[in-house]
């Protein structure tokens, strides 16, 4: 699995998966095991906004913390998505 960054935030790796590529640019977060189960989804858009598809295990406090890392960091991200993916952000 992909990460996007070697480190977490707020306790979760944020990554993507080599089957997840034929969707549009999305982050995953989840812990250690980097496992869809019990992970949240976001959807990034072109201007670092998000959308949460699915929230899993995360608190509402580290969803927020996690989309604004998002936010700050989505262009950085989005070259390591192109890496794999041909498809663009959310909602183009």
């Amino acid at each position: 699995m992909p990460k996007y960054y070697e480190f977490k935030v707020c306790g979760y790796y944020l990554y993507y998966t080599a089957h997840c590529i034929i969707e549009a640019m999305h982050v995953h977060a989840s812990d250690k095991k980097l496992t869809e189960s019990g992970s949240a989804k976001f959807f990034v858009k072109s201007n670092g906004d998000t959308t949460v598809e699915r929230q899993g295990i995360i608190s509402e406090r580290e969803v927020r913390i996690i989309r604004e890392f998002i936010k700050d960091n989505y262009k950085d991200m989005y070259l390591k998505w192109n890496e794999l993916s041909n498809n663009g952000f959310f909602g183009e």
